[in-house]
């Protein structure tokens, strides 16, 4: 049975996972089966800066089970550089090497860059016309244009809306309460946008990107205010994708289990967290005392 709402990581191959939640020998090929025990899907973001090889695809095709959804970013030559103008090869080569995944390919997600506006709604028309149908899209806009709560905003979710294309919500409010006491954090406060957050959907799979608090308990109250939504969304017979995010990642499996046990409360249907790859060796004990001494 499909899952309900799948939720996950922005990536899956995180080495200083290693020994907090792969397991403590985990080698790269196990990163992706093991990740994949505990999360139903994953962000592709690599895909914005290169292509995987061919061979690549293939192993994670091999690698991943049948019901898992790896949601890929477009190439930057096609959102950024190209704007979605004369984009044809790269988008071709771009679904063409995602191919053998078959339906491990959830929806690729287009990030536009902040300066593409309401003027430009036409160019993004004709290009998710474009797009193959055998493949599922969600869009992520961060022009304000797009924020007004008026014509401009409704004429891009209707736009979604016809064409069953998902909005990307990006939710930084957790980050940027956070008081960033490290670099990591401060860093993620620059480069992160800082915009409105919606709570409606356009399409069948609602696609949200949170990045947290660095303090995993800070993150508790708008978990649970998203935990509501997302079951709100269920009960739509929608089928949405949460991703969590943490300023450097490390924290980002224990962020994931938190939204996951706040959803499980209210959407039952929802499984708890599954138990981590770390979590299921077997625990070392110390010699009893006697046996010190040879007793």
């Amino acid at each position: 049975m499909s899952p309900l709402c799948l939720i996950g990581c922005p990536a899956w191959a995180h080495t200083p996972w290693v020994g907090s939640f792969f397991t403590a020998d985990a080698r790269r090929e196990d990163y992706l089966p093991q990740y994949a025990s505990v999360f139903a899907t994953t962000e592709g973001n690599a895909t914005f800066y290169g292509l995987p090889s061919a061979e690549t695809v293939k192993r994670w095709a091999r690698e991943a089970p049948a019901d898992f959804r790896f949601c890929f970013k477009f190439p930057r030559e096609i959102s950024h550089d190209r704007q979605l103008l004369g984009a044809e090869a790269a988008t071709g080569q771009f679904i063409d090497r995602l191919a053998p995944l078959g339906e491990r390919v959830g929806p690729c997600f287009l990030q536009l860059p902040s300066g593409f506006g309401a003027d430009r709604l036409p160019v993004l028309a004709a290009y998710l016309s474009s797009l193959p149908a055998h493949f599922t899209y969600a869009v992520e806009v961060r022009h304000l244009d797009f924020f007004d709560q008026g014509a401009k905003e409704r004429a891009l979710e209707a736009l979604l809306a016809e064409k069953g294309v998902d909005r990307v919500i990006f939710d930084t409010r957790a980050l940027f309460s956070a008081k960033a006491a490290d670099a990591v954090s401060r860093e993620a406060q620059r480069r992160k946008p800082r915009l409105p957050v919606r709570f409606s959907a356009t399409g069948p799979r609602p696609f949200v990107r949170f990045v947290g608090d660095p303090m995993i308990a800070s993150n508790a109250a708008i978990l649970q205010e998203w935990a509501l939504v997302v079951a709100r969304w269920i009960g739509e017979g929608r089928t949405p994708h949460f991703f969590v995010h943490h300023p450097d990642d490390a924290h980002a499996p224990a962020l994931a289990r938190m939204f996951q046990s706040l959803l499980h409360a209210v959407e039952p249907r929802v499984p708890p967290p599954a138990i981590w790859p770390c979590e299921r060796e077997p625990k070392t004990t110390a010699p009893a005392q006697l046996d010190l001494f040879g007793g």
